[in-house]
């Protein structure tokens, strides 16, 4: 039997990356899909496919940083599967630069994706998962969220506070209401992040480390995401950090 059969996972910011590549990996560990990104056409093909495959999905257009829609969504996948057990908040953004440059406005950009749209997620599934007494919360730090980089002042400052509320989570819920909390961090995985990166300079220094055949693939993460969730239940995997063979930092 798939270890996530009649599951149901949502995963924010699925349109491509890690979020696409792990809600792959649980549907197809039998996992019930909603699938959210502000990209719809996205998502939308994704859950095509996941239905093609046999599996079943929802595809929701939702921006993080707006509340409401995120409590839109868990309303949907209650109405749609019956409840939520997982929650991946992947939505991140990553616009590197040197602070010098002054670069406010992707700075207050990282903050409301990174930090806020990970505390509208948590707000929004919460209750539900209180309810049940059962979930689990899967957040997305970085290294980023343990080693400071130049030039990824505001990005770091941003993981190392994912990292200090899924440890809060996990003492304030996991004894006592049987909520479960993981906290990935990836080293340099490959994807759409480095778009983001409009400072040339930022982006010189970080090219190194995300080379083709050397980097992570999203699938990389998806997988230690699939192992994390699968865990019975008296099993609560708190942190997974991974890196390349070849990332010293």
């Amino acid at each position: 039997m798939k270890p996530l059969l009649r599951k149901t996972a949502i995963v924010t910011g699925a349109s491509s990356g890690i979020g696409r590549a792990t809600a792959l990996a649980l549907a197809r560990e039998g996992a019930n899909l909603v699938a959210t990104a502000r990209r719809f056409e996205r998502v939308e093909k994704l859950a095509r496919q996941i239905e093609e495959e046999g599996g079943s999905a929802l595809a929701l257009r939702c921006d993080v940083r707006e509340p409401s829609e995120v409590e839109n969504v868990v309303d949907a996948a209650r109405k749609r599967f019956g409840g939520v057990d997982i929650l991946v908040a992947n939505a991140g953004i990553m616009p590197l630069s040197l602070l010098r440059k002054r670069h406010v406005a992707e700075w207050m950009a990282t903050v409301d994706i990174n930090i806020k749209g990970v505390l509208n997620s948590i707000a929004a599934v919460l209750p539900l998962f209180l309810e049940q007494k059962s979930g689990h919360f899967v957040t997305l730090s970085s290294v980023a969220g343990r080693k400071v980089f130049p030039g990824s002042a505001v990005y770091c400052a941003t993981k190392y506070a994912v990292r200090a509320l899924s440890e809060g989570l996990r003492m304030e819920l996991s004894p006592s209401e049987n909520i479960r909390v993981t906290i990935i961090e990836p080293g340099a995985v490959l994807t759409e992040l480095l778009e983001t990166i409009t400072d040339p300079e930022a982006l010189h220094g970080i090219q190194p480390y995300f080379q083709e055949g050397r980097a992570l693939r999203p699938e990389d993460i998806a997988s230690a995401i699939v192992y994390a969730v699968s865990q019975p239940p008296h099993v609560n995997v708190n942190e997974i950090l991974i890196r390349p063979t070849f990332q010293e930092l």
